[in-house]
């Protein structure tokens, strides 16, 4: 077994890389530039959502409160005629991408601080860069890939989109697996 003190600078470092990688991923290859569309409508939908003056919040179009009035002529008629939409609402206001990036970096410390908790107990001193690549890798590649899954099977989030996640946390589980495994106590 490994003391979580002795992989402060694997858990570290694999934090920085990650968030360096998912920055290239994002502003220099851009494959995610199409998963998001415009709205042909765009003007007149944002004008009667601010109509309704909703509160920043997660929400649901139609809306159902009880499953059990999914069987009503009303609420079918509403899913037959569309749309089927899930929303996310922020406050109004410039995006400020400060607060998101310093957030999406305490994710990946969190994320690469539990992959250490995980693999210390698995290998002591001295592991050999392939198994602890192996099994940081695959833990690491199911923190940032698998919760992507859900929102595909229940909210509609596109497969292709969801597809693109899940390769983007094999390359974050790889550069943490690799990180680990250069980096693990002799």
């Amino acid at each position: 077994m490994v003391s979580l003190g002795a992989l402060w600078l694997p858990i570290l470092l694999s934090a920085v890389l990650v968030f360096v990688v998912s920055s290239v991923i994002h502003m220099v290859l851009k494959y995610h530039a199409s998963d998001y569309h415009r709205l042909s409508n765009e003007d007149a939908v944002r004008a009667a959502i601010r109509t309704g003056n909703p509160a920043p919040g997660q929400y649901v179009t139609p809306h159902v409160a009880d499953m059990k009035l999914m069987d009503t002529p009303e609420v079918k008629q509403k899913f037959a005629e569309g749309p089927i939409a899930v929303m996310y609402l922020r406050r109004p206001g410039p995006v400020s991408m400060g607060p998101s990036l310093g957030a999406w970096f305490l994710f990946i410390l969190a994320v690469s601080f539990f992959v250490a908790y995980v693999v210390s107990h698995v290998f002591g001193p001295g592991a050999s860069y392939l198994e602890v690549f192996r099994i940081v890798g695959a833990t690491a590649f199911l923190a940032y890939a698998a919760g992507q899954v859900p929102n595909a099977i229940w909210m509609g989030k596109p497969w292709s989109v969801t597809l693109k996640e899940i390769f983007d946390g094999l390359v974050y589980g790889l550069v943490t697996a690799g990180t680990f495994g250069w980096l693990w106590p002799r």
